[in-house]
């Protein structure tokens, strides 16, 4: 048979038509594009997660509105122009977005695309849910954008671009079964692997016929608290010495050898990008600042925190929550901090370490702690499954470390935090305890004086009570008293003499 067959008065060219007939009918989905590696964690014009194609007659603008096509068919994205839908190829995209690549186009997902030319292409770093008349889609576009976030991380979190942004994304939570398994088609490789089976296990469940109402309801709730969690991973990024110092001297007065130890915390990270193996457990008496460190600390850390407050936990069932076969079954209070603060990357702050009594059951609730701390990862009862703690920094107080047990003691490094002296009170009340107040108060500084003589009465005062909260309260005490005086008198401003501040102060 030759290549050129003659029909009555027709000439058929057999190869031209066999390759046209596999051009309009390919056998199978076409897959158009290539996938890059990169762990990136921001998009923008130079860093774009997708590529398409520069069509041949149309000029791609700014922002294009369209639809993927079906992956069934063609991974290409369809667009609107003046004269008509056009379309054109998906070339190259960030390996990690392949998911929510096949998800946008199964659902034919209304979006628009923003990018600029790109290396002979159509670089893309943003995408927004839309309806067909063009404006944003609100409930789906948070969901989008969640996701985006969340698999742009490369350790599980973004940085988001503006507050507008941080505000639409805190509004997306995961709670229906269809964001849910939304969320684990899209962007289900940024979690860990253990989390994702474990996701994927507890998904099936609740699709099963087989279980009661209540083991449904269990395990929706324990997977929506699951996949709201930032899994970020224990990578740390380098922190400014510099910068920790100055926050640590706003927000304390003295305390060089505290300072001096989170100093060296932070020079650890930095060698090593991972936390320290043990947590800081700060000894003093009520009021000298321990809660204040832990909190400057997760500033410096630019982490979440959560705290247990352990002097009104009785049950170690509390901390470690109780299983599902429970009709009233609940998580414990370690996996509802973890949840409130929305990531694994957390300074966890034990308030009252030393005031944890034994329960009924006569099991001290305090142990429980002790996988939490041993950085080996934790197990809660109800979630039943191992979430890591590799980014967990655990900061404890204490007023007596004598009541700590030995075990607990030792997966801490102890910090003594003596009581300030007469001088260092002074000094804290002018420089700190009275600005608050006044800041508080809407005050300016003339408004209410405090002299060095009247500052010396408000210490002896209170010479006996440890710590600064004495110091504090009288600081408003008098700030109250000028602010009355000032309206009530008509006067512009209050100094106060040491007779006043023992008057006041009785």
């Amino acid at each position: 048979m030759t290549e050129i067959q003659s029909r009555g008065s027709q000439v058929f060219d057999l190869k031209s038509l066999r390759e046209a007939q596999r051009e309009k009918k390919p056998e199978g989905p076409v897959c158009t594009y290539t996938t890059f590696d990169s762990e990136c964690e921001i998009a923008d014009a130079d860093h774009p997660f997708l590529i398409l194609r520069m069509p041949a007659k149309t000029v791609l603008r700014h922002h294009v509105n369209g639809s993927f096509m079906n992956p069934s068919r063609r991974t290409g994205f369809e667009f609107k122009t003046e004269t008509g839908p056009e379309y054109t190829d998906v070339w190259k995209i960030d390996r990690r977005f392949e998911p929510l690549l096949k998800w946008m186009g199964e659902n034919q997902l209304q979006v628009r695309l923003s990018g600029c030319p790109f290396k002979d292409g159509f670089g893309i770093y943003k995408i927004h849910a839309v309806n067909y008349s063009g404006k944003i889609a609100a409930s789906t576009d948070g969901f989008l954008q969640m996701t985006i976030g969340r698999i742009l991380s490369g350790r599980f979190q973004e940085e988001p671009e503006s507050e507008e942004e941080t505000e639409e994304d805190e509004q997306v939570r995961l709670t229906d079964i269809s964001s849910m398994t939304d969320f684990l088609a899209c962007a289900g490789g940024v979690l860990p692997a253990n989390i994702r089976r474990w996701a994927q296990r507890n998904l099936m469940l609740i699709r099963t016929n087989t279980i009661s109402q209540d083991e449904r309801r269990h395990a929706q709730r324990a997977l929506s608290m699951m996949l709201n969690i930032q899994w970020r991973g224990s990578y740390f990024e380098a922190i400014d010495p510099k910068r920790a110092r100055e926050i640590l001297d706003e927000e304390l007065y003295g305390l060089e050898k505290v300072k001096q130890r989170i100093i060296e915390t932070i020079i650890q990270i930095n060698r090593t990008h991972t936390l320290p193996a043990y947590g800081l457990l700060l000894a003093g008496p009520a009021g000298v600042g321990k809660s204040q460190i832990a909190y400057a600390v997760a500033r410096i850390l630019k982490l979440p925190w959560a705290s247990l407050d352990m002097s009104a936990i009785t049950d170690p069932e509390a901390l470690t929550g109780s299983p599902r076969v429970y009709a009233n079954a609940k998580p414990g209070l370690i996996m509802e901090a973890f949840s409130r603060a929305g990531s694994d990357n957390v300074v966890f702050i034990i308030n009252e370490l030393d005031k944890a009594d034994q329960g009924d059951s006569g099991a001290n609730p305090a142990d429980a702690l002790l996988t939490l701390l041993d950085n080996l990862g934790y197990t809660d009862n109800y979630i039943e499954c191992m979430i890591p703690t590799g980014g967990v920094y655990p900061i404890a107080t204490a007023n007596d470390k004598s009541r700590i047990s030995a075990p607990l003691m030792s997966r801490f490094a102890v910090i003594d935090i003596p009581d300030y002296t007469p001088e260092e009170k002074k000094v804290i009340f002018s420089r700190f305890s009275l600005p608050k107040i006044r800041k508080r108060m809407g005050m300016r500084e003339e408004e209410c004086i405090i002299p060095e003589e009247a500052v010396d009465v408000v210490v002896e005062k209170y010479a006996g009570t440890p710590g600064c909260r004495d110091l504090e309260q009288a600081a408003e005490h008098l700030a109250a008293n000028a602010l009355y005086r000032i309206e009530t008198e008509n006067l512009a401003g209050v100094t106060f003499t040491p007779e006043m501040v023992r008057q006041i102060l009785v």
